[in-house]
């Protein structure tokens, strides 16, 4: 087939979507557009708004084939979600993976859930296992399980709304489900325990195309009733693929949104730690890649209600005083899932650039220790919205000691998605060269930092 020249690519992360149109030919966007994602907390438990989405998604094809054409069309979402299939419409709702219910089965889920060795997969809070979603609807709800005829992850969800073909898809399968044993590259043990495999279509690869359009989206977008769809891909992993072939290994990506995921290609899972959220993720060859992460996007928003760019006057000031911030902010997940997040001055006393200035200071920080479960490269490619902030990326470089750059694309996800038709990996952009952060104290900083956490 031969390349779309203009590819959207439907991006849905957990706090934001986006419909993002990419030429395929420059690997450059041409235009976007945006919507929150919401939660709907009626019915059975809180739950994505699918309608609302699928509404953005048509209205944002129809804008974009208006404006410039759209070739064809990609999708990547973010993990722990799947859709409950009942022949053709949903059986249950879409849940909401922070939703607490699974917690009430936690014991028993406990039991069932298979051992990190075969998995990669650490025992995560609340919905984040997908695993442990699918058991508490089963037991929950199980009339309405019952229902059941097939589970699709987010990514496959979508294809099949806009091509009525079902597939399964191992990035999503792998991202920390419970669900996926990659060292056989097969469903893990649980999921034929529990009766699950026939419930999971076929798996395709990430890049297959499932189908052309359906007629009902052509009659609503405009697009031409032969446009293919891809079978979609983890968000994580379409950061990744870019640079797949591209580098030499071991080296690491940092891909940045509500969550900061490190991942190191050609690192090693030895040093992972289920206790403190590090797991393998599975790119879209199927091969494990070592992964640590924290809700980088999300404690940023907590710590930083104006953000403002600090002056180096400012970034000194924050060094030289300690204003330091101690993790987490966000329970249960990241490197330091025990520990109470805290700051070691009142931060109502502080500017916003101060503020900004030593929150930039602390995700580097706890992107630095995720590095140390995962693995750290030669050197170190940031991605997405932490790509432009300048000091993160500097205070990384200090503490990483390897080269760093910051991609240009400012989504991270899209461009690797629209990569799924064959415009190939290994043609990653080389990206701004990062010069570590200069100010004096700053070693000594991160050092008591270190220690407060022990």
């Amino acid at each position: 087939m031969p390349l779309p020249r203009h590819i959207a690519v439907i991006d849905i992360g957990k706090t934001n979507a986006k419909v993002v149109l990419i030429d395929s030919t420059t690997r450059q966007q041409v235009a976007a557009r945006g919507t929150p994602n919401t939660v709907l907390r009626e019915g059975l438990y809180p739950h994505a708004d699918v309608e609302r989405l699928w509404g953005f998604i048509l209205e944002s094809l129809r804008a974009l084939q208006a404006e410039h054409g759209v070739d064809g069309i990609s999708i990547t979402t973010h993990g722990a979600t799947a859709a409950l299939m009942a022949g053709e419409e949903l059986a249950m709702p879409v849940l909401d993976y922070e939703h607490d219910g699974p917690e009430a089965r936690a014991a028993e889920y406990g039991a069932a859930r298979p051992d990190f060795a075969e998995t990669l997969s650490p025992r995560l809070p609340n919905g984040l296992n997908l695993g442990a979603q699918i058991f508490w609807q089963a037991r929950a709800h199980a009339a309405t399980f019952a229902r059941v005829t097939a589970i699709l992850t987010y990514p496959q969800y979508w294809a099949w709304r806009l091509t009525g073909v079902m597939a399964s898809e191992v990035t999503s399968l792998g991202c920390h489900t419970d669900l996926w044993a990659p060292g056989r590259a097969e469903f893990s043990s649980m999921v034929k325990a529990q009766g699950w495999v026939e419930t999971f279509p076929p798996v395709r690869p990430a890049a297959s195309v499932l189908g052309p359009i359906v007629p009902a989206v052509a009659a609503a977008t405009g697009l031409g009733a032969e446009t293919p769809v891809t079978c979609g891909i983890h968000d994580s992993n379409a950061s990744l693929l870019p640079h797949l072939g591209a580098r030499a290994t071991p080296f690491s990506i940092i891909s940045t949104g509500t969550w900061t995921i490190a991942m190191t290609v050609g690192g090693d899972t030895g040093q992972l730690d289920p206790a403190r959220d590090s797991l393998a993720n599975v790119d879209a060859h199927g091969r494990a890649v070592p992964t640590a992460r924290f809700m980088g996007g999300r404690e940023f928003d907590t710590l930083v209600p104006e953000i403002r760019t600090p002056s180096g006057a400012d970034i000194a000031r924050v060094i030289e005083r300690d204003i330091r911030v101690q993790p987490s902010f966000t329970p249960g997940v990241g490197p330091f899932p025990q520990a109470a997040g805290r700051w070691t001055v009142d931060p109502a006393q502080l500017t916003a650039e101060e503020r900004t200035a030593a929150a930039s200071l602390y995700l580097a920080l706890l992107t630095r220790a995720c590095l140390e479960l995962c693995g750290l490269g030669r050197e170190i490619i940031i991605e997405g919205p932490l790509a432009r902030n300048a000091l993160f990326a500097q205070a990384l470089a200090r503490l990483a000691g390897v080269r760093v750059s910051a991609s240009g694309d400012a989504t991270g996800t899209s461009l690797g998605a629209s990569m799924l038709f064959g415009a190939g990996e290994g043609v990653a952009a080389a990206g701004t060269a990062v010069a570590p952060l200069d100010v004096p104290g700053f070693d000594a900083y991160a050092q008591r930092w270190r220690e407060q956490i022990a």
